[in-house]
This record gives C-alpha cells, structure tokens and sequence, in this order.
C-alpha cells in the first residue's frame, strides 16, 4: 500500500462498501424498518443456487482484501516481500515493516468478510452481533497500526495520518455500539457518514502523497500547508454529509417513482408483538376481523 495504487486500491474498497451502505441505510430509513436489512427466508424457501446462498457483502469483503494482500507481497510483478526477517543478515533485522503492517490490516477485514459467510451460510440463527463484534475488531487494529505507522514519518504525514484515525476511531466505537445495541437508525447515519470521510479522505491524502495537483510536493516545514491540510479534512466533513444527502435524495426519488402504487394509504411497518395477550394484538384480531367481515 506504500504507493498511489496501493492508497487508491484501499480508498476505493472503503468508498464502494460505504456507498452500498448508504443506499441500505436510505432505503431502510424511507421504508421506516426496524432492521437495516430485513431477515432471510426460511431455508426451504430459499435458492438452491449457490449464488443466492452465498452473502454478496461478505464474499466482495474477502475478494477486495485477498487481492490487497496479494499485491502488498508480489507488486509490482517480480518483487516478493513474504520475508518477515533477514536471516542472511546477523542481526536478523525485521524487513518490509510497512507490508506487514498493510497486510496486518487486510487480514482482519477479511476475517471480518468470513465471519459474514459464516455467521449467514453455516449458522442456523444469523449473528449480527458477531459481524459487528468482527468488523469493530477490523478497525481498532486499523487504528492501532495507524497509530504505529507515525513512527519515523514527517510532520506532514503524521497530520494526515492522524486526521485518517479520527473517522476510523469513531467507526470502530459505533460499530462497538451495535453489538449491545443494534437496529439504532442514529448509529446507522454516523456510521455511513464517517464512512464517506475516511473513504474520501484517503483518497485525498494520497492525490497529496504521491501526486499533488500542483505538481509540488507539500512541504512538511510550512505551517501555512499544515494548515489548509486541516481545513481540507474540515471539508470532506462536509462534502461526506453532502454525499449521504445526495445518496439519500436519490434512494428517494426510486423510492417513490417505483414503490408508491403498491403502498396502501395509511401501512407501515409495524413490529409483531410478542405477548399474545397484550393490548396491540387485540387490535390487530379486531380490525382482521372486520376486514373480514367487510369482504
């Protein structure tokens, strides 16, 4: 990942999954649900081909990450950095210290992606609360080698790397959060808006990285840079809220243009309640009743 194709490769990874959450949040918000996604079909109902089986989420998860390891080891073609340790060397030093870290990160995103598989093809009852737990362990470790990868850099690529760790640190708490406390529509948005920055963000600081615009190096000992380095991220706060918006309107306008003529005039999703004697299911007998009555 130490190159622009490597930083483009991860941004990407983050964008295209926050954006295919951000239309599951929208949706879900637009048709009131409970749940993010509603739950599966009994098994017997479900499709025999293997394509319906397999979680599409999970499988994109291990396929992105698998590839992003593979090309941490072996690119550009001809280089291979599986050694961990320099044996010919006395000292046995530590080599290729930023790949492992990189790959260290990839590892437990795809870990991540195979606890989806598991948790929606193998187990009997899905755990949401395990794909949480995994995916908040993905970004604590993302923070934590972050926060390792300062060591040895410049002022400028401290602030950066900094600023990546803010939005990383608070999706790792929400998502912390879900576990205990899941099906939260606040947490859903913060989540998808932290989302869009971290993945707009590192897009950014790699364009500044490796391929500024201006076709001068941004320069570490200016604290005029440093400053607008911060107001930028300040910014893709806001263009990230922006994005969510735009994505949300979207989601709106097929909501309403494909959806309104199969919505009947006053239904919404209502929860089933539990206890057969309570007041809420009195009424519901009642009105199927006289909706019965009335055919």
């Amino acid at each position: 990942m130490g190159t622009l194709e490597g930083h483009l490769l991860a941004a990407a990874f983050f964008l295209f999954y926050t954006l295919y959450y951000s239309v599951l949040v929208s949706l879900a918000l637009l048709r009131e649900q409970r749940v993010l996604k509603p739950p599966l079909p009994p098994r017997e109902k479900q499709g025999h081909r293997w394509w319906q089986l397999v979680p599409l989420e999970g499988v994109v998860k291990v396929v992105l990450t698998l590839t992003g390891i593979l090309l941490e080891f072996f690119y550009p073609p001809g280089v291979n950095r599986l050694m961990m340790i320099d044996w010919e060397d006395p000292r046995r030093p530590f080599v290729f210290k930023d790949c492992w870290q990189h790959v260290t990160m990839y590892g437990f995103f795809m870990l991540s992606g195979v606890v989806d598989i598991v948790s929606q093809l193998c187990l009997a009852l899905k755990s949401r609360k395990l794909e949480r737990a995994a995916e908040a362990l993905a970004f604590y470790v993302l923070v934590l080698l972050m926060a390792a990868h300062l060591e040895n850099k410049g002022t400028l690529e401290i602030r950066m790397h900094i600023l990546f760790i803010m939005p990383a640190f608070l999706l790792a708490l929400v998502l912390t959060i879900e576990v205990w406390v899941p099906d939260q529509p606040q947490l859903w948005v913060l989540k998808a808006w932290m989302g869009m920055v971290l993945s707009n963000w590192m897009l950014q600081f790699s364009v500044l990285m490796y391929a500024p615009p201006s076709g001068q190096p941004w320069r570490a000992d200016s604290p005029v840079d440093l400053t607008f380095l911060t107001t930028f991220f300040c910014w893709h706060l806001g263009s990230g809220a922006a994005m969510l918006a735009v994505v949300y309107g979207l989601c709106s306008l097929w909501h309403h243009r494909c959806f309104s003529w199969t919505k009947a005039p006053g239904a919404r999703y209502q929860p089933c309640p539990i206890d057969s004697s309570g007041e809420e299911l009195e009424k519901l007998r009642a009105e199927a009743m006289l909706q019965d009555g009335g055919v």
